[in-house]
């Protein structure tokens, strides 16, 4: 997984609420087995025009043209304003993966659904909570301003705006640990290799028959 310390990233708006996951990456590209090729699909059925299905090629499609993301001032964006209640629906890993594999790094909005939520830090997404109040400020923002950046510093836990102005943001210290680090689950199990392998090789030796396999 990815570290995540500071990000200095183009906003792009989701200026709706209730976003869920069926349309971050529609139900029809759960078929792939990969845990890659996902972000070509983001938020396809309002991203496209014509109807996507898996193994489509990308340029053989039809932009949306009034959608945010296909817009020449965001493209390249990679932080995120949502509105509230942001990954609602379904509890499908692949909604962060397919935002993940769109570029996007961090996520701001006033409240997530649970699932998405921890699916996020799980892979390398950061979803930041904000006030209702401070995200509308901050949409007020991007608007009136092309090119509009954000730095999300993660160690200070503040999200810094292009005049130099800080917003504190809240963060469960052990997510924050995993994102600085770049651990998923395994990444955590993996920081105790040498003890695995020690048990593993104390474990054979005085039980060598686990070493075998049944025959059947």
């Amino acid at each position: 997984m990815k570290q995540f310390t500071i990000h200095q990233g183009l906003v792009a708006p989701m200026d709706r609420e209730n976003v869920d996951t069926d349309a971050i990456i529609p139900k029809q590209f759960l078929k792939s087995i990969k845990k890659t090729g996902f972000g070509v699909n983001l938020f396809d059925e309002w991203r496209y025009l014509d109807p996507g299905y898996p193994g489509q090629d990308p340029d053989s499609r039809k932009p949306n043209p009034d959608f945010t993301l296909n817009q020449a001032r965001y493209q390249g964006a990679s932080v995120l304003l949502a509105r509230k209640n942001f990954g609602c629906g379904s509890s499908r890993e692949h909604a962060p993966w397919a935002l993940d594999q769109y570029g996007f790094r961090c996520i701001i909005a006033p409240s997530f659904a649970d699932i998405f939520f921890n699916n996020s830090f799980k892979n390398g997404l950061l979803p930041i909570v904000l006030p209702e109040a401070t995200v509308a400020q901050l949409f007020d923002e991007l608007y009136a301003f092309p090119g509009y950046q954000l730095t999300i510093d993660l160690e200070r836990q503040v999200i810094v705006k292009p005049q130099g102005e800080e917003i504190p943001f809240d963060v469960i210290a052990f997510r924050r640990y995993c994102l600085l680090n770049g651990f998923d689950d395994i990444g955590l199990t993996l920081r105790h290799s040498e003890k695995i392998k020690a048990y593993e090789a104390n474990r054979l030796a005085t039980k060598p028959w686990l070493a075998h396999t049944m025959q059947g």
